[in-house]
């Protein structure tokens, strides 16, 4: 039973794919006739509609082409037209390079032409130089024979004809601007100086180195020099100094060459003589005093010199060379008073300027401080005076100013310039200085060899106590432009060689004179 069941149930299933499988053929044969009319429609339809376009599409191109060809034939004729037009511009530029060639043959030619005319025409200036060449040095030396010197004799003169000439020019020029020169700078030096001297007031009174020491009676000398003249020799072994007593009454002389041994000397003899005790240990006790008391009284000079000029911060060193100063004498004028004025004096001649008045006044302070130990140390106070500032610290302005105020070295401020002028005008003033008649006689004898020496110079005299010179020269061999010169060589010589205070004025003469006796 349960066997034709599951036969029934197959041939069921089986037929039913047999069925379904027919119905879907059947289905699918009957849809399969339909698309393919539809498709054939859809063809020919399709034909229809390309053969249309293709119509359409061939009827565009024959336009298209048809365009072209009306483009391309445009811009032809437009390319033809520009090439015709650029054919006749290049043809008209061949006829202007043409033209412009022929009329450069043409130029060719005609140079050609000049320049055979200016070959022949160079030719004949040739022949004509040599003509004159030949014709000039015949005219040259004829002129040589009738003049009776030669070409280079007749050159040497007329260099020396203009030479001469360029040195009267040059002289007259020298002249007048010397002349201007030295009125304007008068003139405001005059203005300067009138001003400092005015303001400066001081004594004009001349000091010197007394030498001698006063006793009171003739018996004091026997007890100065002792028994066997142990006492003096005490007294100069103890001080340095010659004790020279002669018969020169109530007065024994003194001689050293150092001050401040003087001032001991001095000192100490005045203790013994008001002492009354006169003996070896006595004198080396009042030495020994007189010593001390001098270093304060040096000290203390220099102090006070340092606080009158304001120069502060001064070396120890250099006060005490600085009152060392006021026991020196140069030509009766005290040394110490001597930088004080000369202080004085830069410092209101640097404020009339405008200059540094505090480094003014300290230069002028220390210029001479050489002076205190010259007598120790080779050399001039000045070039002393400057490398001593240097080690005691003074700035190298200070030292330049003390080692060029008498002309050792070259200024380096007008500051340090200024130096060499105050310090003529304390020493040249009325009454500050004298020398001995020799001395005096010796300056005016050498101020009139110098200048005689000079050629061209016939007289040299010495006037107004050597501070004027009258110099007389050869007319003949001087003339007025050689006298500018020798007046000026002169006064140079005179700066170089001789030392005087103040300033000498150099006067020439030159007169020529004619006498004739009518009988």
């Amino acid at each position: 039973m349960l066997s034709e069941n599951i036969i029934f149930f197959l041939f069921t299933t089986i037929f039913g794919i047999l069925l379904g499988v027919t119905g879907l053929y059947t289905t699918q044969r009957l849809k399969l006739t339909t698309f393919k009319q539809l498709a054939a429609t859809l063809i020919s339809k399709a034909e229809t509609e390309a053969e249309e376009i293709r119509k359409t599409e061939e009827l565009s191109i024959k336009q298209q082409q048809i365009e072209q060809q009306r483009n391309f034939e445009l811009h032809w004729r437009h390319e033809r037209s520009k090439l015709q037009s650029e054919e006749e511009r290049l043809k008209k530029r061949e006829d202007k390079i043409e033209s412009r060639m022929s009329l450069i043959e043409k130029k060719i030619t005609e140079i050609e032409k000049k320049e055979m005319i200016l070959h022949t025409i160079k030719n004949e200036v040739d022949e004509e130089k040599k003509q004159l060449a030949n014709e000039r040095s015949n005219l040259r030396l004829q002129i040589e024979s009738c003049a009776k010197f030669t070409s280079a004799e007749a050159k040497e003169q007329l260099l020396s004809q203009i030479s001469n000439e360029i040195k009267t020019d040059a002289a007259n020029l020298i002249r007048r601007t010397t002349q201007e020169a030295m009125e304007n700078a008068e003139r405001e030096a005059s203005k300067i100086l009138a001003t400092a001297i005015n303001r400066l007031a001081v004594p004009c009174v001349s000091e010197t180195t007394i030498n001698t020491v006063a006793i009171p009676n003739e018996e004091m000398k026997g007890r100065i020099i002792g028994r066997e003249g142990r006492n003096i020799r005490a007294i100069e072994r103890a001080t340095g100094v010659n004790l020279i007593i002669d018969d020169t009454p109530g007065a024994i002389v003194l001689s050293t060459f150092d001050p401040i041994r003087m001032q001991v000397a001095k000192l100490s003899l005045g203790y013994l003589i008001q002492d009354g005790r006169i003996h070896p240990t006595s004198i080396e006790e009042s030495v020994e005093k007189a010593k001390h008391n001098i270093q304060k009284l040096i000290r203390q000079h220099g102090e006070d010199a340092a606080l009158k000029a304001g120069a502060m911060n001064l070396h120890p060193e250099l006060i005490n060379l600085l009152g060392k100063l006021k026991f020196r004498f140069s030509y009766g004028q005290n040394i110490l008073e001597h930088s004080l004025e000369v202080s004085y004096l830069m410092g209101i001649m640097a404020a009339e300027l405008g200059l540094d008045v505090k480094l003014a006044k300290r230069i002028g302070l220390l210029h001479d401080f050489g002076k205190a130990v010259s007598h120790e140390i080779e050399g001039t106070h000045a070039i002393i005076g400057h490398d001593l500032s240097l080690r005691y610290g003074e700035s190298k302005e200070v030292a330049n100013g003390i080692g060029c105020h008498h002309g050792e070295m070259e200024p380096t401020t007008i500051e340090a310039s200024l130096c060499a002028t105050a310090d003529a005008i304390s020493a040249s003033r009325q009454g500050a200085r004298s020398e001995s008649v020799n001395e005096y006689i010796k300056r005016i004898q050498r101020l009139e060899d110098l200048a005689s020496k000079f050629p061209g110079v016939e007289k040299a005299y010495a006037m107004q106590a050597g501070r004027e010179i009258w110099v007389v020269v050869l007319p003949d061999i001087v003339d007025d432009d050689k006298l500018i010169t020798l007046a000026s060589d002169l006064r140079k010589q005179i700066e170089q060689t001789l030392s005087y205070p103040g300033k000498i004025k150099v006067t020439l003469v030159r007169e020529k004179r004619i006498v004739e006796y009518a009988t």
